[in-house]
């Protein structure tokens, strides 16, 4: 059998990895690695380590602490950094374009899946897309798509295939399939939350990823739209948590909730309105319906709206990565003659996924 590397890194990237090799294991036996580089990018990549500098990104520290547990509770085949298991890949599955071991891809046919929304390209990103060759540089996802390495790129909507290629990525790569995690949003209003007509202020770890972030600012700002009624705050999972609920408890109006973990789609679906900084459930509002407030800009979000196709962007994703793995020719040709399978109406869910909450009430 075939054996392809699956490179994860957060809890939602991990996921939607797992989904895909789920759906290609009668063809391809799986293995997981968190994301890595390899050959000349190694001695810097191995610097900033060292120093902590990717400390709260998706290659160290808690967030890769995540992705081992994920790996290990559901006992996926680990093979970190090619380097446990050694093994010779037939095809590379990336959730990442920025952190990527060159010589694996130079000789190994890839695809690229996009995680969700990307950063926003601030000054410093476009500063580091126009002087250097290190997307890393700008700490997040903002540069996703500069390397331009994979062979297939599979993207959530028209508006992202746009904008993959204005970053960097040669637009015969490109192929828009949706997303796994934000294709389905109405089977979301089916579910157990206890609370619901409350604005839910789903929070950023900008700060964590050395981003300037007046929460202060922010909470009354929220506070201002809610405009007397009940509100829960949502934390990103990389923050720190008991800093965050200071504030929410100075800040924000008596009787507001706090939870530091639990599934915000399912909180977003039983929300009136949503307040986000940059996060990708926004989608999961304007996907819903729901008013959304956001640092970016809502139109430009609407634009990139993920396609919702019922749940089968896994299969879209898997059936490319199957027939190109059988493909002989590059990626653009592959796609030039592609013709999908018809998707099934529905996928096999992960096992033992976790919606596991805590709140406190201030």
């Amino acid at each position: 059998m075939k054996k392809a590397l699956y490179l994860i890194g957060s809890p939602n990237q991990t996921t939607q990895m797992h989904r895909v090799a789920q759906l290609l294991e009668d063809e391809y036996e799986p293995y997981f690695s968190q994301l890595y580089y390899d050959g000349w990018m190694r001695g810097f990549y191995e610097w900033l380590l060292r120093n902590n500098i990717l400390d709260k990104t998706i290659v160290q520290g808690l967030i890769k602490e995540k992705a081992d547990r994920y790996v290990a509770q559901h006992q996926l085949r680990r093979d970190f950094e090619n380097r446990e298991l050694g093994h010779q890949y037939d095809l590379v599955v990336c959730c990442s374009d920025i952190v990527v071991p060159w010589p694996l891809l130079k000789h190994t046919k890839s695809v690229f899946v996009q995680e969700g929304m990307t950063d926003p390209l601030h000054l410093w990103a476009r500063l580091v897309k126009r002087f250097t060759r290190f997307p890393i540089l700008a700490i997040g996802t903002s540069l996703n798509g500069m390397n331009n390495c994979c062979d297939v790129y599979c993207v959530a909507s028209p508006g992202y295939a746009e904008h993959f290629e204005m970053i960097g990525v040669d637009k015969e790569k490109i192929i828009v399939t949706g997303i796994p995690n934000f294709d389905d949003v109405e089977k979301l209003r089916n579910n157990n939350f206890p609370h619901r007509g409350y604005v839910l202020v789903a929070t950023t770890d900008m700060r964590e990823t050395f981003r300037p972030d007046n929460r202060k600012k922010f909470i009354r700002h929220a506070t201002r739209i809610a405009a007397g009624r009940p509100m829960i705050f949502k934390f990103h999972p990389n923050e720190e948590m008991d800093r965050a609920t200071a504030e929410v408890k100075k800040y924000a109006p008596p009787g507001t909730l706090i939870y530091t973990s639990g599934n915000t789609e399912e909180m977003i679906a039983n929300s009136a309105e949503l307040i986000t900084q940059y996060s990708t459930v926004a989608y999961v509002g304007l996907a819903l319906g729901i008013p959304v407030h956001s640092y970016f800009d809502v139109a430009d979000l609407k634009r990139k709206l993920p396609i919702q196709n019922g749940g089968t962007s896994a299969q879209r994703i898997a059936d490319i990565c199957r027939q190109f793995g059988r493909f002989q020719g590059s990626g653009p040709a592959f796609l030039r003659q592609y013709q999908p399978a018809a998707p099934v109406a529905s996928e096999r869910p992960l096992a033992g996924k976790s919606r596991a909450t805590e709140a406190a009430s201030i």
